[in-house]
């Protein structure tokens, strides 16, 4: 087991070498050591689950009454099909596949002849989204040639061919890439004599160029299609240009927009041109076939799916390949992403897709700049003399998350002062982010010393949907490789001094076990009986996360913990206050989950054992009491509605229970004040719903089974206070009169 935190270094993205000395944690950023200590209190257990349950992302969500681990949560299954991506089906071994995309090519490569055979195999493909195609088919004739414009794998290299093809301008010839603003007409010219002069052919009558290059200060004007327009015309050739979104263009230059068609579109449309209307009925029907176009694929993997699904009707292939096609493309596409070669993705753009695999369906803002926080990061892992540089402008939302495949869209974030309005950015592919994770962590393992530096200043960050992230992010980096996520990072967590990194590393730990990583509870029952206190702190609120899979181990393991802490050597000054209060409220986490029943028995069956357990079970059971509904401050009490479904549902072995124990904790003088006080607070929210009136009027007469508690409970109704220090509150006489006499 690692005890030291792997060093920051001096730098924002310095990673100690091998040796050196690390501090527990980084140096506060601002204030002194003093005033960070200060701030950095154990947050309650109830809000520290809550902000998990807000900020978990979507492909881990943890519902507020979802299971923790196991095959479902909240009766969705794990996998692809039922709503879920994570175990086997993402975070297995990746499987390699290369699939080729005929016709769909990103780029003009150098110049030559398109074959017609090529177009002709397009054109029976051919879809387009709308009729507006034949409106660009006739722009296209008068004008001699046409801007296009378009996103990546869209299509629109196809669309400019079918073009050319529908104006019969064939043969057509593909431009070099090469190609400037600046150049274009002499692209299209040749010599009177009929030679080539390299520029231009005699015998083309139509040009394709993509991707046209464009920048500042060389940006495509009018008068260059104008002069190219004019050399078109003399050759009685068109041409059409592809550019992408971002191209620089003068006003005078109006694009034609590319609209394309629909994966589904598109694959039906080949399925038909490769096989018979009924078996591409048949096929479009399959569940993996709907399963891949759920989730987002480029039109050019559409095509190739289609290629696939003809040799799956034909026999050639297995329906496993089928089934894998989809995943296999995402990861072949992550793959891409993060290789280098001539078209390389920019080290910014891959520390931005390493972001929003953490901070996927989060906040754009925050994702761009903790990505840009992790480019700094990696500078310094290429080169450790060099100073971080991060550009403060010139970055186009569109272009980012066109190469993330990711969208924009408006959704509300919840916060601590409530929910509020947010622009987010997601993967269109909600597997992406697990694949792309998986990749960077075990494919690429220089970036570690970054990515680990990275994820230890989030779980330092004052925002509690950066800390959930960060150990989301670290959650899925176990379940891919979990002695180097222990190592690396949880362990280092689990044991620094701040109660802030070991709650990350609590968070760490449920997510792991929520996405099927194995050992956890093992890790649990080892860290529950270490010496090092902050190792069963971590275990004892671990415990109340994943305890509900699991209540007998986990309250067993909890009064074992107890039964220790109160046989500590030494008087009342030294015994752990702070450590009773977790258990307590890992207790209240349990009986205030989908396994409350079960927690329930168990703590009315340990009433009277030692006064350790006792203590543990009314404390647990007086917390649970407090919370509401939507922790509104008058919302109805759970553990009052479970009271009144309980005895709806004619289930005594609850309603008995719950009357057990508030009479236990009423009557036990560790406890009673607590109990009277959250006890008014139910009064007081009857007194502002009639339900919960009727659920506790049903509740109060089995309170009370001798004089003392009539006593008690009619000197509470009788004298409390009503809100704000006004006179008792009307409800408190109603209820009153529901006691049983003397």
């Amino acid at each position: 087991m690692s005890g030291q935190e792997p060093p920051a270094g001096s730098g924002p993205g310095a990673v100690a070498a091998p040796g050196e000395a690390a501090p527990d944690e980084a140096a506060p950023k601002d204030g002194s050591a003093e005033e960070t200590e200060e701030r950095d209190q154990p947050q309650n257990a109830w809000a520290a689950r809550r902000d998990l349950v807000d900020h978990s992302p979507r492909t881990m969500k943890v519902g507020a009454h979802s299971r923790f681990g196991g095959g479902y949560t909240a009766g969705d299954q794990h996998g692809v099909s039922g709503g879920r991506v994570t175990g086997d089906v993402v975070m297995g071994s990746k499987t390699v596949h290369h699939w080729s995309f005929p016709g769909l090519s990103t780029a003009a490569s150098a110049s030559g002849e398109i074959p017609h055979r090529t177009l002709e195999r397009l054109a029976a493909f051919f879809v387009t989204a709308d009729d507006t195609f034949d409106g660009l088919v006739e722009r296209l004739r008068r004008d001699r040639v046409l801007v296009l414009s378009g996103a990546r794998f869209t299509g629109r290299r196809t669309a400019a061919l079918m073009l050319l093809h529908r104006l019969g301008a064939t043969p057509v010839l593909a431009l070099d890439r090469d190609t400037t603003p600046g150049s274009l007409a002499d692209r299209f010219s040749a010599r009177d004599d009929g030679t080539d002069t390299g520029r231009g052919d005699d015998r083309a009558r139509g040009y394709l160029l993509c991707d046209l290059a464009t920048r500042r200060g060389n940006a495509l004007r009018e008068t260059h299609l104008l002069g190219a327009a004019d050399r078109l015309a003399g050759q009685d050739a068109y041409a059409v240009i592809t550019v992408g979104p971002t191209a620089v263009l003068e006003d005078d230059v109006s694009p034609a927009d590319w609209r394309p068609p629909t994966a589904q579109d598109v694959l039906a449309a080949h399925l038909r041109a490769r096989t018979t209307e009924e078996t591409a009925g048949r096929l479009l029907g399959l569940p993996d076939v709907k399963e891949f176009l759920h989730h987002g694929h480029q039109l050019r993997e559409a095509a190739a799916f289609a290629q696939l699904l003809g040799r799956y009707a034909a026999g050639e292939v297995t329906e496993q390949e089928v089934a894998g096609f989809s995943l296999g493309s995402l990861e072949n596409q992550v793959q891409e992403w993060f290789e280098e070669d001539e078209n390389a993705v920019h080290l910014r753009d891959k520390a931005f897709l390493i972001a929003l695999a953490a901070f996927d369906d989060g906040p754009y803002a925050l994702t761009a700049e903790l990505g840009d926080l992790l480019y700094g990061f990696l500078q310094q892992t290429e080169n450790r003399s060099r100073v971080p540089e991060i550009p403060v402008f010139g970055t186009h939302v569109g272009k980012r998350l066109q190469l993330a495949r990711a969208h924009r869209h408006e959704a509300e974030e919840h916060t601590e002062w409530g929910p509020v309005t947010q622009t987010k950015a997601a993967f269109d592919d909600e597997r992406a982010a697990l694949v792309l994770l998986r990749e960077v962590w075990t494919g690429h393992p220089s970036a570690r010393p970054a990515l680990i530096a990275w994820l230890r200043r989030l779980a330092d960050d004052g925002r509690p949907l950066v800390r959930t992230r960060a150990a989301s992010t670290v959650a899925v980096l176990a379940r891919t490789d979990l002695p180097s996520a222990m190592a690396l990072v949880i362990e280092p967590w689990a044991t620094a001094g701040r109660f802030r990194h070991r709650l990350v590393a609590v968070n760490a730990l449920t997510l792991a076990h929520h996405i099927g990583t194995p050992n956890i509870p093992r890790i649990l029952d080892a860290w529950s009986t270490a010496e090092d206190r902050r190792l069963h702190w971590v275990a004892v609120r671990a415990y109340a996360l994943i305890g509900p899979e699991r209540p007998a181990q986990a309250l067993a393991a909890l009064r074992d913990a107890t039964r220790a802490l109160y046989r500590r050597p030494g008087g009342p000054d030294d015994f752990d206050g702070e450590m009773a209060r977790e258990l307590t409220q890992a207790v209240e986490l349990l009986l205030l989950s989908p396994a409350d029943a079960e927690v329930l028995t168990d703590l009315c069956s340990r009433l009277d054992d030692e006064p350790a357990v006792r203590d543990l079970s009314l404390g647990g059971f007086v917390n649970a009491c407090r919370r509401t509904e939507d922790d509104e401050r008058y919302g109805t009490p759970l553990v009052l509605r479970w009271y009144a479904r309980a005895a709806t549902d004619d289930d005594r072995t609850a309603t008995e229970g719950i009357a057990r124990l508030w009479r236990e904790a009423l009557g036990d003088p560790g406890h009673t004040r607590l109990a009277l006080t959250a006890l008014a607070d139910w009064v007081l929210a009857a007194n502002r719903s009639t339900t919960t009136e009727w659920a506790l009027a049903a509740l109060l007469p089995r309170l009370v089974t001798t004089p003392t508690e009539y006593q008690r409970l009619s000197h509470l109704l009788r004298t409390m206070p009503g809100e704000d220090g006004n006179p008792p509150p009307e409800v408190a006489a109603r209820l009153l009169s529901t006691l049983p006499p003397r």
